[in-house]
């Protein structure tokens, strides 16, 4: 597709061969790929029909942007960032799912239709499981459109296809974490989440990621659009690993950025409600709502993870290891970006 005056960008489908290796690994898209601009962002087909949709969408300056590479630390950013700008709102929290409060702009773009036709006979004994399916696939600019203010907003999009006038309109937070724990955990949810069907190995896995052939990628390029931005007024930047290392430190930067002042009682609760073994057996956020349809494979682990940093060492062998210190020195080599445990 060429560019036109509703997408800037040009569309290129991913050639035939690539592709029919691709769709041997990822058993959930059955049509092909597609690579976008001179970035070469890497999405399923169906991004085609969102790309202006996304990219035009009105923006209100009420909304809040919570984006990142996928498996960076997002739901737990979600999280942190919805109890700011709410005031702390316990009750709110456990009683909506993160899901319904944080509409995902791009997740309809991972729904083949064949998929959804699935995913509807599966949950046809139920008019409920069909009214969630129905919301779960339905495009986000379509759900948004008719969200109330102050909305709430989850993307993996990189900037550059996000609204042009997104950052000096709302608020963003964007958070970041180590390529290879990224990977490792990406993996797992590929595995787990039937819209992907990962059915490769790891080291196959960590090939298609490094070299950008899987959704969402280049991994460098997303990360540096969001930290050439990170000193604008309406952006957030940050880490996984320091909300790992120091949560009472993040949160007090997210509550600046929000301007909402805490005590440090209020404080210390909510880092209690947000540690990982709360967060783990919190309904709210762990993707209940996916397990209910099926779109989780039945019996893989829980969408919420292990939540360490360094648990990569666990999966690569040393020509892997190699391979990711060349490629992130490779890619760090135009950027004073640096993940805070690679500075000491």
């Amino acid at each position: 597709m060429e560019p036109d005056n509703q997408f800037p960008l040009e569309i290129e489908d991913v050639e035939p061969g690539l592709t029919k290796k691709l769709l041997e690994y990822f058993t959930g898209e059955m049509t092909g790929f597609v690579r976008v601009g001179p970035k070469k962002y890497f999405f399923p087909q169906k991004y085609k029909q969102e790309a202006a949709n996304i990219y035009n969408m009105p923006i209100r300056p009420t909304d809040v942007f919570v984006t990142s590479y996928p498996r960076s630390g997002t739901t737990w950013t979600q999280e942190l960032v919805w109890m700011v700008a709410n005031d702390l709102d316990y009750e709110k929290s456990s009683s909506i799912p993160l899901t319904e409060r944080y509409p995902f702009l791009e997740f309809s773009i991972c729904v083949h239709p064949e998929n959804k036709k699935k995913f509807i006979e599966e949950n046809s004994d139920s008019k409920d499981k069909l009214e969630l399916l129905e919301m779960v696939c339905q495009p986000g600019t379509e759900q948004l459109a008719n969200t109330p203010s102050p909305r709430f907003i989850k993307s993996h999009m990189p900037l550059s296809l996000l609204p042009p006038s997104l950052l000096d309109t709302a608020k963003m937070v964007y958070v970041a974490r180590d390529p290879r724990d990224v990977v490792v955990s990406f993996y797992h949810l590929n595995r787990l989440m039937r819209t992907q069907g990962y059915v490769g190995d790891f080291k196959t896995f960590w090939d298609f990621f490094r070299k950008g052939l899987h959704h969402w990628t280049p991994f460098f390029e997303h990360l540096k659009e969001a930290w050439e931005k990170r000193d604008h007024p309406n952006m957030l930047f940050l880490f996984y690993e320091e909300l790992s290392r120091d949560l009472p430190a993040s949160v007090r930067r997210v509550a600046k950025f929000f301007d909402k002042q805490f005590t440090d009682d209020q404080i210390d609760l909510l880092c209690k409600h947000l540690s990982i073994d709360n967060f783990k057996n919190n309904k709210s956020v762990n993707y209940d709502v996916m397990k209910v349809l099926g779109i989780l494979v039945p019996g893989e682990q829980s969408f919420i993870r292990k939540g360490k940093a360094g648990g990569w060492r666990d999966y690569f062998d040393d020509e892997m290891t190699q391979q990711a210190e060349k490629w992130i020195e490779d890619n760090l080599r135009d950027t004073d970006l640096r993940f805070p445990h690679m500075q000491h």
